[in-house]
């Protein structure tokens, strides 16, 4: 007996078709993986089943679920169903909680809005579940607010929120995309055990096979709106009879092709670099707390190499990172790139600050979306003076990192977010730097982008001879594009080495905790798939 069956479901907005005849049950405790790269209707089949959808959709086919046909429920029927027998984890946390509502005021709503209990029977009940996910009251007051928390730490609450009413259906919408693999495998381990103590199905969605893989019974790949294949999860990844889940796979393990570039003369160096940040006073007489969130930190960097720099989130890549870039200033220690001292804010030479460029996680946030892509792009010249041939420049750079130079016309809005991270990648070759910081810069591509991207990053390496400092927590992507990689934790380098040593035979218990923790896809399910 299944506990949702979705017979056909085709959805149009404004008239242009996003989902076409998507057909999928899920039993009762049952974990089901839905994947497929972005854009291909994943997040619109979840919205559909909970009544979501934007303005100008149009869905027809089916969505049976405890009887009821979702697709054919009033506004005010799916308002008792959501929260109460289907829960929804959204992908980012941040925009998901109100910033204005303390985490307990906010997983009590939701009893509070289904009148499932009292004010407060709802407040222990929320304390009770924000336990359960594992932000116990002792360390974690209900009074704290969202900003306060990690990300790991906000995605628990919005998984206590969701379950506060033990729906029969969760629906995970990308829970882990953002944090890293530690954290990742710890949400992922709290849905399944949730899942099982709870007798709740789960509908885990993502763009990642390594996280379907040994975590769910059934997966179907979503491929332009169509679920091109699905079945048992195992045969399914053993099997791949279709073309695009083969392609899917390939993507997961791609590795682009690099040859070596590394120079013997350093071109960063870091020495010693220390940063400490005043925390709030525990009351209003005591000393200030102090945090170190750099310790001593030393690295050298070498021409037309790739360096990796991973740990967890808060073990202090950001504000190494920062440092690295002039914007933060050190306590102690120093910095230099080619010699010459990296000094934070106006101290810093504009000339040295034009060796240096970012790519960052967020690139539509990056950018200022009022601008069209040739003005963005152009930004760098600030640093160096317009030459009379930016435009030219401009259609150069784009056209190098496999867009059209027509494309400076547009505004970034109209870009995918591949196609996004190609125009950040544009910019910061712009003024043909020495050094490209990459900071978590295809953490949020699904699997056939983040290749591509990956592709392109070792091709402009090898053309330009430039230095990567790449700082990810996914280790997969880092040892796929690194030739040395930095372990760092709590403030501290703790390992270091070239990346093939370190992944393949670790020697600090933190590095091999980060290894475990990181998703893979069986060694026995990659058997070569069968020709159609």
């Amino acid at each position: 007996m299944s506990l949702l069956s979705v017979g056909n479901l085709s959805l149009s907005i404004h008239g242009a078709p996003i989902l076409s005849g998507v057909s999928f049950e899920i039993a009762p405790g049952e974990t089901f993986g839905l994947v497929g790269e972005s854009g291909s209707g994943k997040s619109m089949t979840a919205l559909a089943l909970m009544g979501l959808l934007p303005q100008g959709a149009v869905a027809s086919g089916s969505a049976e679920f405890l009887g009821q046909d979702l697709l054919a429920l009033p506004e005010r029927a799916l308002t008792r169903l959501r929260g109460n027998e289907i829960g929804m984890i959204f992908q980012e946390p941040m925009t998901a909680l109100n910033p204005m509502k303390t985490i307990g005021d906010q997983v009590a709503e939701t009893l509070l809005v289904h009148r499932a209990a009292a004010r407060g029977a709802a407040r222990d009940i929320a304390r009770e579940k924000l336990a359960r996910v594992g932000l116990a009251e002792d360390r974690f007051p209900l009074t704290l607010y969202p900003h306060e928390l990690s990300g790991g730490q906000r995605q628990r609450v919005a998984i206590a929120m969701a379950i506060a009413l033990r729906p029969r259906l969760l629906i995970a919408d990308e829970p882990t995309t953002a944090l890293d693999v530690t954290t990742q495998a710890q949400i992922l381990d709290l849905l399944k055990g949730l899942t099982d103590e709870e007798d709740m199905a789960l509908l885990l969605i993502t763009h990642d096979l390594a996280v379907v893989a040994g975590r769910t019974t059934h997966t179907a790949v979503m491929q332009a709106g169509r679920i091109v294949e699905q079945g048992e999860t195992e045969p399914l990844f053993r099997t791949r009879a279709h073309d695009y889940t083969r392609r899917l796979f390939a993507a997961s393990d791609h590795r682009p092709a690099r040859a070596a570039q590394t120079r013997p003369e350093p071109l960063l160096t870091v020495e010693n670099a220390t940063r400490d940040y005043l925390l709030p006073r525990p009351s209003a007489f005591a000393p200030h707390p102090v945090l170190r969130a750099v310790d001593g930190v030393s690295l050298t960097l070498h021409r037309g190499e790739s360096l990796g720099l991973v740990g967890e989130s808060g073990c202090g890549k950001s504000t190494l990172t920062r440092a690295i870039l002039g914007l933060d200033p050190l306590q102690g220690g120093a910095i230099r790139l080619g010699g010459a001292e990296v000094t934070a804010g106006h101290t810093m030479p504009a000339g040295l600050r034009a060796r240096m460029q970012v790519v960052f996680q967020d690139p539509y946030g990056s950018f200022n979306p009022r601008h069209r892509v040739e003005r963005l792009v152009a930004e760098p010249f600030h640093l160096t003076g317009t030459p009379p041939d930016a435009r030219d420049r401009v259609a150069a750079a784009l056209e190098e990192v496999g867009l059209q130079a027509a494309d400076r016309r547009k505004f970034i809005h109209e870009f995918s977010g591949g196609q996004r991270q190609r125009i950040a990648i544009a910019r910061a070759l712009i003024i043909r730097p020495d050094l490209i910081v990459l900071d978590e810069a295809v953490s949020a591509l699904d699997v056939r982008v983040r290749a591509q991207v990956l592709d392109l990053l070792a091709r402009l390496q090898e053309s330009h001879g430039l230095a990567y400092l790449f700082i990810s927590h996914d280790l997969s992507v880092v040892r796929s594009i690194t030739d040395r990689v930095l372990v760092m934790k709590s403030g501290r380098i703790v390992e270091e080495g070239a990346t093939e040593a370190v992944f393949a035979a670790p020697r600090h218990p933190y590095t091999r905790t980060l290894v475990a923790a990181t998703p893979t896809i069986p060694a026995r399910w990659k058997e070569p798939a069968h020709a159609d």
